[in-house]
Formats: C-alpha cells, structure tokens, sequence
C-alpha cells in the first residue's frame, strides 16, 4: 500500500426538500483509501452511508468538496478521461432483485459494462461473461436464464459478475449482504476477499455488521447523521473504541460465549437520531450522548489523530 487510490476531501450532498431547506445527508466527510485496502463504512440507517458511497462513485454529484481518484479530480474530467475513470470505479448495489433488469438475460447484464465501453464483441463478449459467471460460483448454463430463475444469493453473485466485468480498481459495496440470509453472507464475503486479490481490487464496504465489517476491513469508519466520528484500523477499533457513539455501537455486538455476556456494559442510547434536515448545533452527536458536555452544543469537534492512525471527531479529545 502506497499512494492513496481514493481520495474524499470536505465532501458534502445536501438534497432539496422545498424551499431553503437543505437533507445533510453528506457534511464535510475526509479519508482516502489506499489501493489494494478495504475500508468498512458503518453507522445507523440514514447516517448518509449509502449516498457517500453513491457521490464516491458520481452517481451523486457532491453538493461541495473534492474526490480525488489516481491523483485526479474527478469533477474535472470530461468526455473520453470521465469515461476511462467511471469504468475503474463500480458498485456493488443493496438488493440484488431490484438492481438487476428483470427482462434481460444473465449474459447482457453482465455484458451491460462491456457494451457501454465497447470492450468486446461476440464469442469474446460471450466467453468473458462465462469466465465471469465461473468466477462468482455459477455456471455457463445461467447465462441464458432471467433474475427471476435466481436466489438472493445468486442474483448477488451476478451483480459482482457485472461490476467486475469492466476490470475495475475500485469497488462501493453498498450493504451487498443486508438482503441476504445470514447462512448465504459469509459465502458472498468470502467471495469478495478472494476476487480482492485475485482482481487486485480496493473496496468501500458498506454495513451494519460489524462483526462482518471486521472480518474484510482493513480500517474502519464510523458516520453518524452525515458525518464521520471516527476512523482507524479495525482492530485497534475494536479494542479500544474512542467516541461514545462508537463504545456504543460496540457494546450493541451479540457475544457468542453466554457466560461472557454480563462482563460488558450494553450502552442504550436515548431518543432517536435528529433529522438531517435540522441537525443538533456542534456535535452532530450530543443530544444522545451519555458524555455530553457544554461545548458540544457550541463548538463542532475537530477532526483529529488521537492516537497513531486513529482519528476521532470528540471534544473529549480535542484538549
């Protein structure tokens, strides 16, 4: 790991909602992640996981901010350049029903990239969605059936077939097990730590498992209503957590090992997150926060190293 292949510098999406009212749904979020890295993303349901993802990726335009991606500014690149860096960049989608055409055979959506960049034609365009569908632990004989003929889990292993056909770099995992039954999630995991490696891929793996997020990460980071709390390898995450938020998401984890249950605190957080819409003032955070002090609700916390490669966003370290 060298260079950063990613990265996402202040980036901000807000969405209209009728008049001046703005959705944070994204609010002045940086980190980079180097190539060959996987980096987990986790947070509540609207923490604007899925729509940072989305903007990485430009299916959002950012509201305000830069994404770098190989050294260039991807809001900079036009015509052929934009095209070259759209096919490096791909995304794994949440529900593999929705996201696959339910009128087009296996074969032409798995080919949908190769078509749109003219990569292959023919018998290679065929034989390249068969070596894709062996792959992802299918057969050549699915490529004449519809997503309908699929399980979850298969439909899912066809969506990584797509992404993976253009050859990207980097690959937004958005929620790719969420839909999934649990005894199907290890194996679309396992799955894409081996295609990591063999494809030399970097991955963006977006969860609410973080048991699973430890698993494939390398570093995780921890958003709450449209910002990051807090970033650092995963298993200096898991040993020694820093923001409340994350103590608390930590102490939220299902222990296996029954006579080990009443060795850990369970955190219950108050009340529900504020809308994005009208954020609480300073911490995003401090309405529930069981540490709550009074510059909380005057100051926004920087963005700081706590420790060696740990960042946190908390007035409890900004002293």
């Amino acid at each position: 790991m060298s260079e950063p292949l990613l990265e996402v510098k202040k980036v901000k999406k807000y969405f209209k909602v009728g008049g001046k009212k703005s959705l944070k749904a994204v609010d002045d979020i940086s980190f980079s992640i180097k190539k060959g890295e996987t980096l987990g993303l986790v947070g509540e349901s609207g923490s604007g996981k899925s729509t940072l993802g989305r903007t990485v990726v430009g299916l959002h335009n950012a509201t305000d901010g830069r994404i770098i991606f190989k050294g260039k500014d991807m809001s900079t690149l036009r015509g052929k350049e934009a095209r070259e860096f759209n096919r490096a960049m791909q995304m794994i989608f949440q529900d593999p029903h929705a996201s696959l055409n339910p009128r087009m055979r296996v074969i032409d959506i798995i080919a949908e990239g190769i078509d749109a960049h003219s990569l292959l034609k023919g018998k290679e365009r065929k034989e390249r969605v068969f070596e894709l569908l062996e792959k992802v632990g299918l057969s050549q004989d699915h490529a004449k059936r519809y997503p309908h003929e699929f399980s979850g889990g298969q439909r899912q292993r066809i969506g990584i077939a797509r992404a993976l056909a253009v050859q990207p770099d980097f690959i937004v995992a958005d929620e790719p097990i969420s839909a999934l039954d649990v005894s199907i999630q290890a194996q679309i995991v396992n799955l894409m730590e081996d295609l990591k490696e063999d494809e030399g891929l970097t991955y963006l793996f977006i969860a609410h498992d973080l048991g699973m997020v430890k698993h494939i990460s390398d570093r995780i980071g921890v958003m709450y209503l449209g910002t990051m709390m807090e970033l650092a390898e995963s298993d200096a995450l898991f040993e020694e957590p820093l923001h409340p938020y994350t103590q608390a998401l930590m102490s939220a984890i299902p222990i296996p090992n029954p006579k080990e249950v009443g060795q850990r605190e369970r955190i219950v957080l108050p009340g529900d997150p504020p809308s994005p819409i009208t954020p609480p003032s300073g911490c995003r955070f401090r309405t529930r926060c069981p540490q709550a002090m009074d510059i909380c609700a005057n100051a926004t916390p920087e963005w700081l190293e706590a420790k060696e490669n740990h960042w946190v966003a908390c007035h409890l370290y900004n002293s």
